[in-house]
């Protein structure tokens, strides 16, 4: 009998993947299933993006094996972007890696500077695909608790005291998934000296930087270049680009240089026309900023009124496409009370328990579902 390798023992199936198994099936069963639970914008990118693939696949060359490092208009696009949003600059040639999404970022870090045994610290609650590339490049995770009453930010005295010399990698993400806590400049500068007074690589997790959010930060940006900081972004949420798989991670040439001979080892490039299409997103005007989260406003409305409903309660300063909420005191646990939603109301909403065990009590309303199918939801209550 044919055994899979000991590292998948280390994991699960993503919690996603298995469940809208389960909804789609409930689905063909002919069930009214309204998807609340994933974030997977149901928008389009812009025409002038579309456009811009649409032509692309008429170049010469277009169809061919790309550069691992991308177009350099691509990486000059990238280091235009952060120029302007948040005066960072940056090296086009050597500081900037265009990625096939970020998700594949993290398994690539991962692979360029975790040795077996190396610990990694990991924010609890925080995306799961942090825990399960550590596990399945035989690192250590280590969490580090993150709770309402500090606004869901973590506890650095606490962790100065503990043993750090093993931790070779932290995993940080403001504005912060699941939760949408901001974190203020200070606080980003307290986590930026704590990683470099313990030698540890910081890669900062940024998606959902204008998503709802007036003060889009880029960790770059804090205390001048280091030499030991990562950011990872994404044109997913931004530009409704999600299945386009376009992402990028910047930082200091040697480390850039160390993801690259991963990646180059895994890929054979983006396509052409996604990264003309990129480009294109990257360039667009702040009338693009303003019309998306004018979208995400009204519904982010719909759906405290919504948490309203289920007794919930919510921080409605949190920026993202997504709104955390606390169920009422007694309530059932969060995967009991999400499945009692899903069968008895045909809604489907994420548990906080799929984003670490600090997530126990707070269930996760996704903002990429139209006003219309909110509206109805709430008229199922």
């Amino acid at each position: 009998m044919i055994t899979t390798a000991d590292r998948l023992k280390t994991v699960e199936e993503y919690y996603f993947s298995k469940k809208l198994r389960e909804v789609r099936g409930l689905v063909a069963e002919g069930k009214p299933i309204i998807n609340m639970g994933i974030g997977s914008p149901d928008l389009a990118p812009s025409e002038t993006v579309i456009e811009a693939i649409k032509q692309a696949v008429m170049d010469v060359g277009a169809h061919q094996y790309q550069s691992y490092q991308g177009l350099p208009e691509l990486r000059e696009a990238i280091a235009n972007f952060y120029k302007l949003k948040y005066n960072v600059s940056l090296n086009p040639v050597n500081e900037i890696l265009p990625l096939m999404g970020s998700k594949e970022g993290i398994m690539h870090i991962s692979m360029a500077f975790l040795n077996e045994g190396d610990e990694v610290l990991i924010p609890n609650p925080g995306y799961p695909t942090y825990s399960s590339v550590t596990k399945l490049v035989g690192a250590v995770t280590r969490e580090y608790q993150l709770d309402e009453e500090n606004n869901w930010f973590p506890d650095l005295q606490a962790l100065e005291k503990e043993d750090l010399s093993k931790v070779k990698l932290m995993w940080t993400g403001y504005p912060h998934m699941p939760t949408g806590a901001t974190a203020n400049i200070q606080q980003l500068e307290r986590l930026v000296d704590f990683a470099k007074s313990n030698d540890i690589i910081l890669v900062n997790d940024n998606p959902y930087s204008f998503v709802l959010n007036e003060n889009p930060v880029s960790m770059l940006s804090i205390n001048g270049s280091n030499d030991n900081i990562l950011e990872l972004n994404s044109l997913s949420k931004t530009f409704n680009m999600a299945g386009w798989r376009v992402g990028m991670v910047m930082g200091h040439a040697d480390l850039i240089n160390a993801i690259l001979k991963v990646k180059s080892n895994m890929d054979s490039g983006m396509f052409y026309g996604v990264q003309k299409g990129a480009i294109e997103a990257l360039n667009s005007g702040e009338e693009w900023f303003k019309n998306l989260n004018e979208v995400y406003t009204t519904r982010r409305d719909l759906m405290f009124q919504l948490a309203d409903k289920l007794n919930c309660t919510y921080d409605s300063n949190a920026v993202g496409m997504f709104v955390w909420a606390k169920l009422p005191e007694g309530a059932l646990s969060s995967e009991e009370f999400v499945n009692e939603v899903l069968y008895d109301k045909n809604i489907f909403i994420a548990p906080g328990t799929i984003f670490g065990n600090k997530g126990e009590g707070y269930i996760r309303f996704s903002l990429c579902v139209k006003e219309e199918k909110i509206k109805e939801a709430i008229t199922r209550f």
